[in-house]
C-alpha cells in the first residue's frame, strides 16, 4: 500500500495540464487580443488576428492529412510568416523544422530527406535554392509559397499553393489540442555536423516552455516588451523567443536581414526594448555612425552570445544606453540554458575587470536543472579552482529528446546522465562556468557554426593538397573565422585564390576560409597534425580566452 500521499491524489483534468508554449498564445489573444502581436514594414496585426492565423495554418494542415509525427518545414526569413509557423504547425500535432537559410541545396535536401518533412513553406527569395534541394528530395514534398511584399528582389513562386490561400481554407476557430504528453515532439533542429551529415535536434513541448519562461526570468522581461527580431528564427527556434514574446504578449518587430539603419530606425520608431543576437550584430550597432545611433533615449535590452563580449563591446554597448546580457547554449539545449547573472557591484569596477567577469559562461538559466564542469572520464566536478580543465555537462528541461535516428549519438550525447556539450571549461569558486577551448573542432563565425572537419574534407578533395587543418581566428566583425592551413604535395601548386574558389564549389559561403597559409604542417611523431599549435599562429585562442 502507498503512502497517504498516494490515495485517492490522482491526475485529473482538474488539476494538472500538460506544459505546451501554444498555450502562451492562446492567453495573449484572449486577454489582450487588441494589443499589438507583429510590426513588419507598414504590416501591423494585434494578438487576436494572430492566433486567428496560426488556427487557420493549423486547420489548413489538418485537412491536408498533417498530423501528429509528420514534419513540417520553413524556409523562411524573419517574418510574420515565421511566428504564425512557431504556433500553427505544433497546432496540428505535426513539428516545426526551421531551415538555416544560408545553407546549400545539398544540405538543405539531406535535412528534408532525413526529416521526412511533407510540407514545406518558403519565402520567394530562397526559391532558387530550395528548387534545387528538391531536385535531391526522395520523397513528395508539398511546396507552400510566402510572397512578402517587403521583399522586392528576384525569385519565382515554385510552389503549388499560395500561403494567403491556404489560409483562406483554414478554420479561424479550429479547435486544436495540446499535445497529449508535454514530451512530445515540438520542433526539428539540425546542428552543424561536426563529422559527416548535421544531426536532427528534436524538441520537446516541455522545454520549449520552460525555456521560453527561464528568458523572461532571466531578463526580467516586462509585460507588452517589444522584441526586435535581429536573431534568425531559423536558428534554435529564435532561442524560443517566438513563445516567449506571445507569453508576454509582446511585439514582434520583424526584420529581413540584420541592417544597422533598419535597426535604429526601428528601436526608434517602435520602441524596441529588446533584441538579440551574435556578438557582430551588437559591434556593427556600436561601430556605426554616430547620426545613426541619435535619438535613442529608452533602455534597450540586448544578448549576446557566442564568443564572449570583449571589453570594448561593453564599453560600446553602454555608451548607446544598451544593457548586455551574456549567455551560452548549444542547438541540444534549445539555445541558450546558462547566463552570466550579473551582480549589482560589478556596476562598480571599471571596464576591464566587468570585462573579464562577463565573459563567463555563468550559471544554469532558472528552469534547467543544472550545468557542471565535470572531469568526462570518471563524471566527477572539477575543483572550482578556475583553473582546473573539464567539459560544460547540462542536464534538465531545457535539453532535447535526442537526435533523431540516431540513437548511438543520443546514448553518447547523455553519457552518465548528463548531456555532454564538447566544451572544454573551467568553474570558478563562485560556481561561474567559462569556456576555455572547443573539443569538438567547431568555429562559431558570426553566430553561425562551422566544423573544421567538414572544411578540411573538402580542401583535401583538391589534387594539390596533402595535409590541411582549419582552426578559428579572431575577427573583429564576426567574431571567429575560419583560417585554413595547407601543406601541398611534392611538385604541385596552388593559390590561395584557387583554394577559395575549390571550397565555395563545395561550401555555404559563410564557412569558406577568409585565409589560407602554405607551409609544412606540425605533426607529432605518429603523424597527427598539432592543432594547439596552429592555433598559436592563427591568434585563435585570443578569441575564446577573453
Amino acid at each position: 500500500m502507498g503512502n497517504i500521499y498516494e490515495q485517492d491524489l490522482d491526475k485529473t483534468a482538474a488539476n494538472y495540464a500538460v506544459l505546451t508554449p501554444l498555450s502562451f498564445i492562446e492567453r495573449a489573444a484572449a486577454v489582450y487580443p487588441e494589443r499589438s502581436a507583429v510590426v513588419h514594414g507598414k504590416l501591423r496585426r494585434n494578438w487576436g488576428q494572430t492566433y486567428e492565423r496560426s488556427r487557420r495554418l493549423a486547420s489548413a494542415l489538418a485537412a491536408r492529412g498533417i498530423g501528429i509525427g509528420d514534419t513540417v518545414a520553413a524556409m523562411l526569413p524573419n517574418i510574420p510568416e515565421m511566428v504564425e509557423a512557431h504556433f500553427g504547425v505544433p497546432m496540428s500535432g505535426a513539428v516545426l523544422n526551421t531551415l538555416n537559410t544560408r545553407l546549400d541545396p545539398d544540405t538543405i535536401a539531406f535535412m528534408l530527406n532525413h526529416g521526412e518533412a511533407k510540407v514545406l513553406l518558403v519565402d520567394r527569395e530562397f526559391s532558387a535554392l530550395v528548387a534545387a534541394a528538391l531536385g535531391k528530395v526522395d520523397h513528395p514534398v508539398l511546396v507552400i509559397d510566402i510572397d512578402d511584399p517587403e521583399y522586392t528582389g528576384p525569385g519565382e513562386r515554385i510552389g503549388e499553393l499560395d500561403y494567403e490561400a491556404l489560409l483562406a481554407g483554414g478554420d479561424p476557430q479550429y479547435a486544436w489540442q495540446p499535445p497529449a504528453d508535454e514530451w512530445n515532439a515540438i520542433c526539428l533542429n539540425y546542428t552543424s555536423g561536426t563529422t559527416g551529415n548535421p544531426k536532427g535536434v528534436v524538441y520537446h513541448h516541455r522545454g520549449a516552455y520552460t525555456n521560453a519562461i527561464s528568458n523572461i526570468l532571466e531578463w526580467d522581461m516586462p509585460k507588452h516588451a517589444v522584441y526586435l527580431w535581429t536573431l534568425p528564427m531559423f536558428h534554435c527556434n529564435g532561442w524560443c523567443f517566438p513563445w516567449t514574446v506571445a507569453a508576454r504578449a509582446g511585439v514582434n518587430v520583424c526584420l529581413r536581414k540584420v541592417d544597422p539603419q533598419a535597426i535604429f530606425d526601428l528601436i526608434r520608431s517602435a520602441g524596441v526594448t529588446h533584441y538579440c543576437g551574435a556578438p557582430i550584430v551588437h559591434n556593427l550597432l556600436i561601430n556605426a555612425p554616430e547620426a545613426m545611433k541619435a535619438g535613442i533615449t529608452h533602455k534597450v535590452h540586448a544578448m549576446v552570445a557566442g564568443a564572449a563580449p570583449p571589453a570594448a563591446m561593453i564599453e560600446g554597448m553602454e555608451q548607446l544606453g544598451f544593457e548586455l546580457t551574456h549567455v551560452y547554449g548549444l542547438t541540444e539545449v534549445y539555445g541558450p540554458a546558462s547566463v552570466c547573472a550579473q551582480h549589482e557591484d560589478w556596476a562598480a569596477l571599471d571596464v576591464g575587470e566587468r570585462a573579464r567577469l562577463n565573459a563567463r559562461q555563468g550559471v544554469r538559466y532558472h528552469l534547467q536543472d543544472a550545468i557542471s564542469v565535470l572531469d568526462p572520464e570518471t563524471m566527477q566536478p572539477v575543483p572550482a579552482d578556475g583553473e582546473t580543465m573539464g567539459e560544460i555537462m547540462f542536464r534538465g528541461n531545457i535539453t532535447m529528446k535526442g537526435y533523431l535516428k540516431n540513437p548511438d549519438a543520443t546514448r553518447e550525447a547523455f553519457r552518465g546522465g548528463w548531456f555532454h556539450t564538447g566544451d572544454l571549461a573551467v568553474m570558478y569558486p563562485d560556481g561561474y562556468v567559462k569556456i576555455k577551448d572547443r573539443s569538438k573542432d567547431i568555429i562559431i563565425s558570426g553566430g553561425e557554426n562551422i566544423s573544421s572537419i567538414e572544411l578540411e574534407d573538402v580542401l583535401y578533395r583538391h589534387p594539390a593538397v596533402l595535409a590541411a587543418a582549419v582552426v578559428a581566428r579572431p575577427d573583429p566583425k564576426w567574431g571567429e573565422t575560419p583560417c585554413a592551413f595547407v601543406e601541398l604535395k611534392a611538385g604541385a601548386s596552388a593559390t590561395a585564390q584557387e583554394l577559395e574558389a575549390h571550397c565555395r564549389q563545395h561550401l555555404s559561403g559563410f564557412k569558406v576560409p577568409r585565409q589560407f597559409i602554405f607551409g609544412e604542417l606540425p605533426k607529432t611523431s605518429t603523424g597527427k597534425i598539432q592543432k594547439f599549435e596552429l592555433r598559436k599562429r592563427a591568434a585563435s585562442t585570443a578569441a575564446i580566452d577573453v
